[in-house]
């Protein structure tokens, strides 16, 4: 019986790190957390998670899964995508938009000279609010997708994300 009992802990311990493992830092919590640290840093209010904009993150992701292309949803929400291999999670991406802070002069409003700050703006975007996400495995194994969602969308022209 004592054997039986360290098996099915043994079991249960390695089902779930291989869950931890697939799902560390893909959570809502992970995205939330990986935008309003970029946020706080600016002085700009949390975002919350939205279901609503979350499915919709989801189902544009599946719809990418097939090629992983980075196009646009073209939605009704502002919107980040990325793509990358390996362990690329949903905090890697939103990494990859905040690492893009370096390029903003936010005196200026303007991103530095052949430079993308876009995506940064996004996440900072003060009257974007709510916040949904989606990761998906390409085809053939080929990297991951990543799609957030916000709303009420931002990255008005001329207009200062905080």
């Amino acid at each position: 019986m004592g054997s039986f009992n360290f098996q099915f802990a043994l079991m249960c311990f390695l089902t779930l790190a291989m869950f931890q493992s697939t799902h560390a830092q893909n959570s809502p919590q992970d995205y939330l957390n990986a935008h309003n640290a970029a946020r706080s840093q600016v002085g700009v209010g949390g975002m919350v998670w939205n279901p609503t904009v979350a499915a919709y993150a989801q189902r544009y992701a599946n719809q990418r899964a097939g090629d992983c292309n980075l196009v646009h949803s073209g939605g009704p929400y502002g919107e980040n995508i990325a793509q990358g291999t390996g362990a690329f999670s949903g905090t890697s991406a939103v990494n990859l938009w905040v690492s893009e802070r370096s390029s903003y002069d936010h005196t200026t409003n303007t991103c530095a000279s052949g430079k993308v700050c876009g995506h940064y703006t996004q996440v900072v975007w003060r009257d974007s609010t709510q916040l949904g996400c989606a990761r998906v495995q390409c085809a053939n194994n080929a990297g991951w997708f990543v799609i957030c969602s916000y709303s009420p969308r931002g990255n008005y022209i001329g207009q200062s994300p905080y």
